[in-house]
């Protein structure tokens, strides 16, 4: 997950030349076993970290984690030097040793992405997953009505709480979704879910083989929530476009984590679920710098742009993202952008201020997406959304 800071970081960055002058310290970035170059949740973490490194005057250490038995051990490495202001953990899966790091070095400063450790010395950044989902749920489920597919996907990950997030979200979206294209244009839309749970997020060829799966049920599009995973989701819908000589509309990849609609010189991409590690990582480096650090729990949503859909300024902003992470030739960028501006023109204009729509009802607090935390949560919400999914 690398990429460029988007918009919510403007102010943050206005100030901070001043303070760079004042500081000069170190930042460690872990990375849990899904590693670097995902083009989402990983590169989004040490893109983060690493521009206020660069804005705080900071040096930033980054550190791949192999396998699960890494993960103590390199916190525990980092720690025991005590030249680090802060170590940020990136992933949930880091929550259990950092969990035990916080209790052996209480005076060193941690903050971890996407789980809670409670503890005094750790920032828990967690994201509401479940708004911008329902967003995209929408999307779908309105797509494929209009279009007459009968079905949407959504290939994830390792079945674990953060994910639920994005499951409750994304149903309670497609349930809107199906309610407001009935509404205006006077026809039924009772869109169904086709979901599956890898047990992975690092087998691309096991995301492609879900994603082709489901295109062979009729799936409009395919919603990542695995990170890398999601190379996998892009390749089979791709192949399926190149089979049927067609380069817009759908089947369409819907992103994670980050901007992903330029992937594929953004023949695919309708839009990303974007969740912004980044934000988070420059928001806990921030608050040590300036001297607010303090443990406990941060949740960024729509309100505070921790979490978002993606726009047009979004694209422009992760193309650069893409380019400088040799994923994307400067060469292609207009291509890219005209590709993209086609493939989102085989909606009509009414879908996407119905998005607008339901993001300012989220907004507003008219508007309250379900969540789940626990199998019987989760359980609950497919209870309620089913979707004619079991």
């Amino acid at each position: 997950m690398r990429k460029w800071l988007g918009l919510a970081l403007v102010v943050a960055l206005v100030a901070a030349p001043a303070v760079a002058q004042a500081l000069r310290g170190k930042v460690a970035v872990v990375l849990d076993v899904g590693g670097r170059g995902d083009l989402s949740f990983n590169d989004m973490g040490f893109k983060g970290t690493d521009q206020a490194a660069e804005d705080f005057g900071l040096e930033m250490v980054e550190v791949q984690s192999a396998t699960a038995a890494d993960y103590l051990p390199n916190l525990r490495n980092l720690a025991r030097t005590r030249e680090y202001d802060l170590i940020i953990c990136v992933g949930f899966l880091l929550g259990d040793a950092l969990a035990q790091a916080a209790e052996e070095f209480p005076n060193q400063k941690f903050a971890i992405i996407d789980s809670v450790v409670d503890a005094p010395n750790v920032m828990s950044i967690v994201f509401r997953e479940n708004e911008m989902s329902a967003l995209i749920g929408a999307l779908a489920a309105m797509a494929a009505a209009h279009h007459g597919y009968p079905k949407a996907g959504v290939v994830l990950g390792i079945e674990i709480p953060v994910l639920y997030h994005f499951e409750a979200g994304f149903r309670f979206g497609m349930d809107w979704g199906n309610k407001k294209y009935a509404a205006v244009t006077g026809r039924p839309a009772n869109v169904e879910l086709l979901y599956t749970y890898t047990g992975t997020f690092s087998n691309i060829a096991l995301g492609k083989a879900a994603t082709e799966a489901m295109l062979a049920q009729g799936a409009v599009g395919v919603y990542n929530v695995a990170g890398p995973l999601g190379i996998g989701d892009l390749e089979a819908i791709t192949e399926y476009h190149r089979n049927k000589g067609t380069k817009s509309g759908p089947p369409y990849y819907f992103g994670v984590d980050a901007n992903q609609d330029w992937m594929g010189k953004g023949m695919h991409g309708l839009a990303s679920g974007m969740k912004r590690v980044d934000v988070g990582c420059y928001m806990a480096v921030e608050s040590v710098v300036r001297g607010t650090f303090k443990g406990g729990v941060v949740s960024l949503g729509l309100k505070e742009k921790g979490v978002g859909i993606s726009r047009y300024q979004d694209l422009l902003e992760f193309i650069e993202f893409g380019v400088k992470a040799g994923a994307l030739k400067a060469e292609d960028i207009a291509e890219t952008i005209l590709n993209w501006q086609a493939n989102r023109a085989t909606l009509p204009d009414w879908i996407w201020a119905a998005i607008d729509e339901l993001e300012a009802g989220i907004l507003n607090g008219t508007i309250v997406v379900p969540t789940a935390d626990t199998v019987a949560e989760m359980q609950a919400v497919r209870a309620l959304y089913t979707l004619g999914a079991p």
